[in-house]
């Protein structure tokens, strides 16, 4: 069970990692634009938890 939820963890953060690059990039999924900001940050935030997911999984083991 805990293997599952820090992979859990790592592939939720890796799809947010991309929806927020993705806008950042290519303003495909919400247009970019005014929210910016709101990218870099999730950004930030979708780094930590694949951070914390990877490093929950190697303690793991």
């Amino acid at each position: 069970m805990d293997k599952a939820l820090c992979f859990g963890a790592l592939g939720v953060g890796a799809l947010m990692l991309l929806v927020f690059l993705l806008d950042l990039v290519a303003k495909v999924p919400f247009g970019g634009g005014p929210f910016v900001i709101v990218d870099i940050f999730g950004l930030l935030a979708s780094a930590v938890v694949v951070y914390l997911g990877w490093n929950a999984s190697r303690d793991l083991k």
